[in-house]
Parts: structure tokens; C-alpha cells; sequence
């Protein structure tokens, strides 16, 4: 078709005298099978080559061995650079014959077929494409495969995350198909499987390779609290936060940032879990190495600290070396408090070498020591003398008494027994509070052991003393009964002191019961001053009456009958016999009691 043919002029041919006109009817059919072997069978919808047999301004024509050429637009051929005749290219038949008679071809659908035949054959077969990033999408980037956009999550771009997309734009990038969605057209491909499947082989070459102690290069890939992962060039290793450095790390991030370069040493690691165990500090001489000979127990060191826990704080001195201040010896008071009242995390404190073990790398230190112990002072036993009163400060409560702080280091116990002449206390908290102040008087003082016995009652003179003239026995008080069980009885008696009473004794002379809150009297049947003890009883009342009474009927009986001449010069009288017993009689009712006790 590159030579134009002359016209062919239907008009001459006439009737009868067309083509095939000078041959048998043999003849033309041997000539037709002839022609039509040399025509190639086309079938619609599929790709077959075409040989480039010319090209036009607009077209080029194609020879697909058909009865007929075809034509393409040459649009569809700006991808290949230098086109000419002879050239062969795929080509989609899309129609033998239109209504015209023409063949209809298509370059561009012959690349989509191909394109998606190449597609389901790199996923059948595991197929690396080369593509072509085209741009930007939500969610990761469209790649070209063989002419067909293809999407690239941005899960699948690398194994670590991407935080800029753009960078990738207009670059090429190898791929690998991972799903195909015919209904859609969708293909959704993966540049991560490629790095993982290079990180696996590196990572079964390091993990080979691998000894401990063995010095490796690595990046930050990630922080956490507890430390850094470490990407070693596809495998990754753990750096714990106290392998960071020799001095305390709070957070990795104080020391390092993602993407840096360090330098690592292997301290662990198990084939079995592919658990990498690295260290960094370990690259550095340890500190207590370079601690000076100076530092000795009982020197004063300087140090900033670094924590503080319930138990102590941690004085810092040189980076990396430590030492411990427990909250036993932040203070000479025996009142351990917490470690915060004393300081802070950053302050700088003077501390005193109380222990050092430079093999074990330990370190004790004291506060205190600073300060002169006061239970040494040469004037405590003079300041603490028995019999010197003081004000102190209410620490600790105890079921058998309280602890008072006289000074920071010198604490004294007030036995419950020492609280009160008369209360009977059963827990201090009924007479005073925790850090109320009370005063006191210095029972006993023992230097040596650090002992000092105080008592609160004994600033008051003993009351029993005087109660002792007061409630002698054979004496009879108005009392209020308190409190009663099935045994005893409580009396409350003047000047606020309890006596006590069995219960056949707080009978009245009726035969009834007394109950409590009932005032009645008592006479005392026993007193002791050094047990603090006052025994009373109701019927002794009455029966001392009784007793009276019957006496003196007795004496004016024999009175009557020295009529007779005997002389009775005696001034008893039952009239004169005291209905109860007084402070005046008290006497009087002693040896009639004694005389009862003696006729018994």
C-alpha cells in the first residue's frame, strides 16, 4: 500500500465477464481454496501480532495476515519512540467487520489484555514487577505495572513506618502483586514483602553469626519505657534502659533519638525466641573504677539525688556511682518518717561513708552522722536527770503506754500505769493525741541503752496518800454504782475514785438488788495504797447497824436486872447508837467491828 494503484473501473466489466471468468468451475474452486489458505483465521476479542506496513499523519496501518489491514491511531503508539515499518506490535481485535466492512484493531486495549495477563502470572508465579510511582492517594500511592494503576498501601511501603508519601512520587519501585480484585479491576501490590524477605535472610545470616560479647552497629527504631529497640540490619535487639548508661536514666529519650546511629555491645541472646539482649554502657569503663582512693568509711561526699523511695534515697556522686541513704539514717529520731520529708529528687546533699564494698559496688551513707549523736552529748545526765520535768512531744501510741520526743534522737516511754493518780486507763488515746505536746518528770534515765522512763501523774503529788486517812477501812462513803457484770461492781466514790464491790454486797437489807446509777453507802473493807485498791461493800453498812443494835439491846437487858441492887454506872444508850457510821465515829464502828469479827 506504500505504491498507489491505479483505479479499478467496475464499469468495464460487463455482464458475464467478471472475475474468474476465464476458468472452469474446477479451476475457480482450486483457485479460491488456494487464496484462502494464505488468509489468517482472526478471532475476535484476543491479542495477535501486526506488522506496520505504513504510516499516516493520523493513522498506521497494520497487517494482521487478515483478507484485510487494519488502521490504528497513531495516539496509541507515543510510548514507543522511533516507529517504522516493519515494526511488529500487539494488537486487540475488537471487530472482523464493522458495518463498513472495515477491520477494527486496537493497540491500546491489546496492552490492557497483556498488561493484566502479565499481572495474574506475576501472582501465580511470584513475580517481581518494576512500577512506576504515579502519585499520591489516600491511605498510600498508585503505582503504573504494565500500564495498569496498581495501589500501594502505606502499611506495604517499608516494615517501619513512613511519615512522608511524597518522596516516593515519580521514583521507580520494585513490587510484588498480592491481590487481584476482577470484579473491580483492583491490584493491590506490596513493596514491604521484598524488605522482609531480604531482612529474613539477613536476619538468619546475623542470627548465625551471632556471639556474645560481639560489637554491632545499629539504628534506634523504636522507644519505650523500658528501653530501645535496635534495628541491627534486619533483625532487631532489645537495649534495656539500665544498659543505656552507667548513670540513672528516667527515660531512653534523655540519651538517644529515633534514627541514631549507635554503637552496640551483644550481652544475650536466644535462637530459639530470635531475642536480642544488648548493651551500650557496657563499651565503658565502669565508673567505680575511676572512684577515688580518698573515698573511704566515715569521709564526707557531696552527691545530688537521684530517687527516693519509701525505704531511703539515692545519692548520686559521680555518674554511675551511688550510693544508698536509708531513712534510719537520715535523722537521729527513733521515729522513722518518710524519706521525702527530708528532700528531694535533685537536691544536692553533704553525706558521711557509713559502708563501701568496691568489689560488690556498694555504698552505705549517713545524714545524721553530720550532727552529734544526743544521746552523747556530755550533758544529758544532767539535762535528763531523775526528777526533771519536761515538755515533749506525743510520737507514738501503744497499747501499754506512749512514745514522747523530748529532742530529735532522745525519745521516752510513758507507761500507761503513769498517766493518772485515779483514771483507769485502758489506751493513752483516752488522755492525749499523736504530736499534742505533754508534760513530764523523769522516772529513770539509762544512757547506755538509751532508755528513758517518764511519767505524766507523777507532776501531781499522790493523791492515794492522802485517800489513805481518807478511806481507811471501817469508813463509810456515799457511792454511785457505774457499772456491774455477773461477778462485780464498780462504785464511783468522792473525789473521783472507784471502789470496788462483789455483787451479795451491793444487796440492800430488803433482799434487793441495787442497780446502776444508784447512790447508796459503802463502807471501805479494804484499802491499798500500793495496788491502788479500794474495796467497799453496802451490807456491811447494815450489818454494822444490826450488830449496834443488837448490843444495845444486850447492855439494856443487863442494866434492868442490877436493880436489885447492883450499881450499873455505864452511859450506853440504844438511843444514843448512830444510825450510820461518820467521819467522827469511824473509830468507834472499827473496834465494834473488831469485837463482831472476834465473837465470830
Amino acid at each position: 500500500m506504500g505504491n498507489t494503484p491505479e483505479v479499478f473501473n467496475w464499469d468495464q466489466i460487463e455482464s458475464g465477464r467478471g472475475f474468474g471468468s476465464g476458468y472452469s468451475k474446477e479451476e475457480l474452486a482450486k483457485y479460491e481454496s488456494m487464496y484462502s489458505e494464505t488468509l489468517f483465521v482472526v478471532e475476535e476479542k484476543s491479542v495477535v501480532k501486526g506488522i506496520v506496513v505504513d504510516i499516516t499523519d493520523r493513522d498506521v496501518v497494520l497487517n494482521i495476515g487478515y483478507k484485510s489491514d487494519g488502521l490504528v491511531a497513531l495516539s496509541e503508539f507515543r510510548d514507543l519512540e522511533g516507529l517504522k515499518i516493519g515494526d511488529v506490535v500487539d494488537v486487540y481485535v475488537e471487530n472482523q467487520e464493522d458495518k463498513h466492512g472495515h477491520l477494527v484493531i486496537s493497540r491500546k486495549k491489546a496492552r490492557i489484555v497483556s498488561a493484566w495477563n502479565q499481572i495474574k502470572d506475576a501472582l501465580e508465579n511470584d513475580v517481581i514487577i518494576e512500577g512506576l510511582v504515579k502519585r499520591r492517594t489516600k491511605g498510600g500511592l498508585i503505582v503504573d505495572i504494565y500500564g495498569v494503576e496498581s495501589f500501594l498501601p502505606g502499611s506495604q511501603i517499608d516494615v517501619k513506618p513512613i511519615r512522608d508519601f511524597d518522596v516516593y512520587v515519580g521514583k521507580k519501585m520494585e513490587v510484588k502483586v498480592v491481590k487481584i480484585n476482577n470484579t473491580n479491576d483492583n491490584v493491590v501490590v506490596s513493596h514491604k514483602v521484598l524488605i522482609e524477605k531480604d531482612i529474613e535472610e539477613q536476619k538468619s545470616l546475623i542470627l548465625n553469626n551471632l556471639e556474645k560479647g560481639q560489637v554491632l552497629e545499629g539504628v534506634v527504631k523504636n522507644m519505650t519505657n523500658f528501653g530501645v529497640f535496635i534495628d541491627l540490619g534486619g533483625v532487631d535487639g532489645l537495649l534495656h534502659i539500665t544498659d543505656i548508661s552507667w548513670g540513672r536514666v528516667n527515660h531512653p529519650e534523655e540519651v538517644l533519638k529515633l534514627d541514631d546511629k549507635i554503637t552496640v555491645v551483644v550481652l544475650d541472646f536466644d535462637e530459639d525466641k530470635k531475642r536480642i539482649s544488648l548493651g551500650m554502657k557496657q563499651l565503658t569503663a565502669h565508673p567505680w573504677d575511676a572512684l577515688g582512693e580518698d573515698v573511704v568509711v566515715g569521709s564526707k561526699i557531696k552527691g545530688k539525688v537521684v530517687n527516693v523511695a519509701d525505704y531511703g534515697a539515692f545519692i548520686e556522686i559521680i555518674s554511675g556511682v551511688e550510693g544508698l541513704v536509708h531513712v534510719s539514717e537520715m535523722s537521729w529520731s527513733q521515729h522513722l518518717r518518710n524519706p521525702s520529708d527530708f528532700m528531694k529528687v535533685g537536691d544536692e546533699v553533704e553525706a558521711v561513708v557509713l559502708t563501701l564494698d568496691r568489689e560488690e559496688r556498694k555504698m552505705s551513707l549517713g545524714i545524721k552522722q553530720l550532727s552529734e549523736d544526743p544521746w552523747t552529748k556530755s550533758d544529758v545526765l544532767t539535762k535528763y536527770a531523775v526528777g526533771t520535768k519536761h515538755k515533749g512531744t506525743v510520737r507514738n501510741l501503744t497499747n501499754f503506754g506512749l512514745f514522747l520526743e523530748m529532742e530529735e534522737g532522745i525519745d521516752g516511754l510513758v507507761h500507761l500505769t503513769d498517766l493518772s493518780w485515779t483514771k483507769k486507763i485502758k489506751h493513752p488515746s483516752e488522755v492525749v493525741k499523736v504530736n499534742e505536746p505533754l508534760d513530764v518528770q523523769v522516772l529513770e534515765l539509762d544512757v547506755e541503752n538509751r532508755r528513758l522512763a517518764l511519767g505524766h501523774k507523777q507532776l501531781e503529788e499522790n493523791p492515794w496518800d492522802t485517800f489513805e486517812t481518807i478511806f481507811y477501812v471501817g469508813s463509810t462513803h456515799k457511792g454511785t454504782i457505774n457499772t456491774k457484770n455477773d461477778k462485780i461492781a464498780i462504785i464511783e466514790l468522792p473525789y473521783g475514785i472507784e471502789g470496788i464491790s462483789s455483787l451479795k454486797n451491793i444487796t440492800k437489807a430488803d433482799g434487793n438488788h441495787s442497780e446502776v446509777g444508784e447512790s447508796i453507802d459503802f463502807k471501805v473493807v479494804e484499802f491499798s495504797k500500793e495496788d491502788k485498791k479500794i474495796i467497799v461493800s453496802h451490807a456491811a453498812v447494815y450489818q454494822v447497824e444490826e450488830a449496834v443494835e443488837k448490843k444495845a439491846k444486850a447492855s439494856t437487858g443487863g442494866k434492868k436486872k442490877s436493880k436489885d441492887g447492883e450499881s450499873d454506872n455505864s452511859n450506853a444508850s440504844s438511843n444514843n447508837a448512830p444510825a450510820t457510821s461518820t467521819l467522827g465515829d469511824l473509830e468507834a464502828l472499827s473496834a465494834l467491828k473488831e469485837q463482831m469479827d472476834a465473837s465470830k
